[in-house]
């Protein structure tokens, strides 16, 4: 059996507001294997955004551990964290996030310039020629459907070949056709290259395409289907 790959130990997670405790997460136990395709499903304010957060590595726990592959992120500095999420974690989000002065390709590539990797502009076409968009190398994202946009999305987050792939509701401004889309690449991710792959959504349909379903509740895990 697979060692895992993102371990959350009764994981809690509190924020403070005007100096009042905030409670998000309660008590979340978790673990992912490479290769695994798993939902965080719920409505909005559930959570799933904050574990998200956790479980890449941008937020630490109030209380309990994250660990991966077999690290804890509280053990880490600021510079590994950083060396964390640049090497071994991809992030895809809703609104896409491409930086609008950039081509689709300068989009893919910039993970490895920051990483100061080597043979950046091959393996960032390779990831675009992947998810179909080779064609739309030297576009601009404005002139990208919503759908076009999101592949380029994944094709970044995923051309360092990260272990961890996180995706906050991925399809949540696409039609059901590009959304569809874009839950195939995230499966493919997880087939074809091995990568862990943890998707908060709050759509049943989306959730399908998933291995399992965590549905949570006012930060709470209440049923795992």
């Amino acid at each position: 059996m697979a060692a895992p790959r993102l371990e959350l130990r009764r994981v809690s997670k509190t924020y403070s507001n005007s100096g009042e405790p905030v409670p998000v997460l309660h008590d979340i136990s978790l673990t992912l294997a490479p290769g695994d395709l798993v939902a965080l499903v719920g409505r909005s304010g559930c959570g799933k955004t904050t574990m998200l957060n956790l479980a890449g590595a941008m937020d630490l726990p109030t209380s309990g551990e994250v660990l991966i592959d077999g690290r804890a992120t509280s053990s880490c500095s600021e510079a590994d964290l950083t060396a964390l999420r640049r090497r071994r974690i991809g992030f895809v989000f809703q609104f896409f996030q491409l930086l609008p002065t950039l081509t689709v390709l300068e989009n893919v590539e910039l993970p490895l310039l920051l990483a100061g990797q080597r043979h950046s502009f091959k393996a960032a076409l390779d990831r675009l020629a992947w998810v179909g968009l080779e064609e739309k190398r030297s576009a601009m994202p404005y002139q990208l459907s919503g759908g076009q946009m999101q592949r380029v999305a994944i094709a970044r987050a995923l051309v360092h070949s990260p272990d961890l792939l996180l995706a906050d509701e991925p399809t949540g401004n696409l039609d059901t056709t590009s959304g569809n889309r874009v839950l195939d690449l995230l499966r493919e991710s997880a087939v074809r290259f091995g990568a862990t792959v943890l998707l908060a959504t709050h759509s049943t349909e989306a959730a399908a395409f998933a291995d399992r379903r965590l549905h949570l509740r006012d930060g709470r895990i209440y049923s795992i289907d």
